[in-house]
């Protein structure tokens, strides 16, 4: 896959569209430091079959064994070697205490609990669950999505209590509503603080740094990243 006028575009892959950099430069040149960064845009459908290694076994097993696993898993994506399920956001929970007890999957360790904005998803803010099988040496990934006008996942804390302070610092963050969380507040920035600073849109703000000499202005007066 090329992009026109740049010859072939590094780290591209057939059939998935490239990005632009995270500062929105198409290709080199960019103010991140990073020419030619390219991100891979992801796709909207499943991976199809056979997934290969222990993927499809897997996943066999949990249609076997989760009731409305058709109704609960959207879709089933490896990448680079990784398994993703993505899931309801009002079903993450009751997915990862099946996934946690049943005998055939057994992910004892829930690993992290993150956020991520993409501005141009209605869908735009996405929770990211990283498990991981103790008894089977298998990681595992959850993904769900929510809007910016219902941002509401199931919380996870009733299984994994370890997900109290990554939902505390992804809500902080991102402003996602953990429902049934037993103390959802801020956990990096002070009560009173405006807004959420991991969202795309959350101006940068910042503070000038002086050196002997010099004065360094803040972020968003040094140049433009739009």
């Amino acid at each position: 896959m090329t992009v026109s006028g740049s010859g072939p575009t590094p780290g591209a892959v057939e059939g998935v569209p490239a990005g632009s950099d995270m500062f929105g430069a198409a290709m080199g040149g960019d103010t991140s430091g990073f020419g030619g960064l390219v991100r891979r845009r992801p796709l909207d459908t499943s991976t199809p079959r056979p997934f290969g290694g222990w993927f499809d076994e897997a996943v066999d097993a949990l249609e076997e064994s989760f009731a409305g696993y058709g109704e609960v898993v959207t879709r089933v994506v490896v990448d680079r070697g990784e398994l993703t399920l993505h899931v309801r956001p009002d079903k993450v929970a009751d997915l990862c205490q099946h996934l946690r007890d049943d005998q055939e999957h057994r992910y004892e360790l829930l690993l992290g609990v993150s956020g991520v904005d993409f501005p141009s998803d209605p869908e735009r803010f996405h929770v990211v669950y990283h498990l991981m099988s103790m008894t089977y040496r298998r990681r595992l990934r959850l993904e769900t999505k929510v809007s910016e006008a219902h941002p509401h996942v199931a919380t996870v804390t009733g299984v994994y209590p370890t997900a109290d302070f990554h939902e505390r610092e992804t809500w902080d963050m991102f402003g996602v509503q953990f429902d049934g969380h037993p103390g959802l507040t801020r956990i990096l920035m002070p009560d009173d603080w405006p807004g959420h600073p991991q969202r795309k849109d959350y101006p940068l703000g910042g503070v000038p740094v002086e050196y002997k000499g010099a004065q360094i202005p803040p972020p968003d007066q040094r140049r433009s990243y739009a």
